[in-house]
Formats: structure tokens, sequence, C-alpha cells
């Protein structure tokens, strides 16, 4: 099993290192690591860290594009492995989370989409919002489509897809603002079922105030809304459902913000 893993980069070079090494640490004799590196033409110090690892970089792509959607959508271009995700410049894999993975998704042959949990971490790397994490994970158990169309409970960096589902599913939509993954992975959800990988976390997300989530909620979760919306049907019980998470967890996240202004 060959894996693909992009990742997007543009002005990150506060956390890039970090990332870069947790994806390349997962390279060893069982594991065939294809590691693609998409950098938007980066003004800050992003350039000096890509040389300092281009060796081990697969592939490495510098130049202008649009957005991080962009980014990964070159990046699927480019991508060969049977397995492909995208870990964005300032998340990380845990130590054997590619191995993890293949050995949940040799055993799921069905399987479309592979998740596992995902802690959330600041800006210094310590767990933060466990609340957020452990509601994400109540859904665990009950994961299928249905319940994904009423909240969105996987976390992007914890989840990988077969290269077949991406043939089907199509590429990232470059006209969302922040919602494309979820938007993506409901259309994955067509091609296949989904598989679990129990235990510890497998990744970490970084929530900061530049972050896509950190500047954009209000309009991710409307964007997920509709994207729920169009893929379940305008009058669906999910839709409901979804129209009463997007709005509970926007107030969670305005009393949050409010809450570190004071």
């Amino acid at each position: 099993m060959r894996f693909s893993i992009i990742t997007p980069n543009f002005n990150g070079d506060k956390f890039l290192e970090q990332t870069l090494k947790s994806v390349l640490s997962q390279r060893n004799s069982d594991i065939e690591l294809e590691y693609i590196v998409i950098d938007g033409n980066s003004t800050d110090n992003s350039q000096n860290i890509l040389k300092k690892y281009e060796s081990d970089i697969d592939v490495l792509i510098v130049e202008n594009d649009t957005g991080p959607a962009n980014a990964i959508n070159k990046g699927f271009a480019l991508a060969t492995g049977d397995v492909i995700a995208w870990l964005n410049a300032d998340d990380i894999y845990y130590p054997q989370t590619l191995k993890r993975v293949q050995k949940v998704m040799e055993n799921s042959s069905e399987a479309a989409i592979c998740f596992g949990g995902c802690t959330i971490i600041n800006e210094p790397g310590e767990e933060a919002r466990s609340i957020i994490t452990s509601v994400k994970e109540f859904f665990y158990p009950f994961s299928c489509r249905f319940t994904f169309q009423c909240i969105n409970y996987l976390s992007q960096p914890a989840v990988f897809f077969r290269r077949q589902s991406l043939e089907q599913a199509g590429i990232l939509r470059e006209d969302m603002v922040a919602a494309w993954d979820y938007e993506f992975f409901l259309r994955l959800w067509h091609t296949g079922k989904s598989c679990q990988i129990k235990g510890t976390p497998i990744s970490s997300f970084r929530w900061h105030e530049e972050s896509i989530s950190g500047q954009n909620y209000t309009t991710q979760f409307m964007e997920e809304y509709e994207a729920a919306r169009e893929d379940a049907g305008q009058m669906s019980i999910q839709t409901l459902a979804h129209f009463f998470v997007r709005w509970g967890i926007v107030g969670i996240y305005s009393l949050m913000a409010m809450s570190r202004n004071k």
C-alpha cells in the first residue's frame, strides 16, 4: 500500500518544520510514502525550511496558487498513492499513524474513508478544547453518511481515503472559503463506507487565531450547513438537525471568542 500525503503551505514557517518532520518520520521499511508539498510562493522563512528537507520530499512545487484548496488539488493531480490525505502546515501526525492506517484499510476493503482520533492543540502544542474533541468522539460508534450529514464529527487531519474514491468523487471545491473539506468528505461517502482507527489519536489539529477555522468559523459552519442540505435534501431530517447544530456551535464559538477578548 502506497501513501500520498500532501501539505499545502503559504507563509506557514511558524509550524511548518514540525509538520514536515511528523510526516517524514512515518517513512520506514513497512510504509511506502510519497510526500508532496505545495508552497504558494511563501515570503517568510518557509523556503529555507523546505530547502532543508528537500531531499526527503518527493515532489516540491513552489508557485502561486489561489488558496489551500487549489494547492491541495494540485497535489491530488500529482499523487500516485493508493491512499491519499493532506496535512496542513500547522498540523501533525503522531508516530505510527500511517502504519495504523495501513493495517485498518487493508482489513476494510470496502471502506472509502478511514478516520481516527484527533486532538486539538494550541500554538505551543498543548491540548486544548478537549470538550469539542469529546463531542466529536461521541459520534464515532455511529459513523455513517446519515450521521455525518447531521454533524461534522471528523477532523480533517485524521482522515484518509482511497485513490479510486477520489477519482469518483472529484477534487475540492475552490469556490468555498472554509468548509471545502467537509463538502469533499460528503462526496467521498457516496463511493464507499468508512472505517475507524480505534485507540489513541493519530493526529493533531492546531487551532490558532490565524487558522482558517479561527478566522472564518461563522462562514465555515454556514458552508457546512449548505453542503449538508445539498447532499441530504432541503426537507430531510439531517438538514434540520444540521441547522440546529450549526447555530449551537456558532453560539458556543462566539462565547469563546468573547471570553478570549476579555
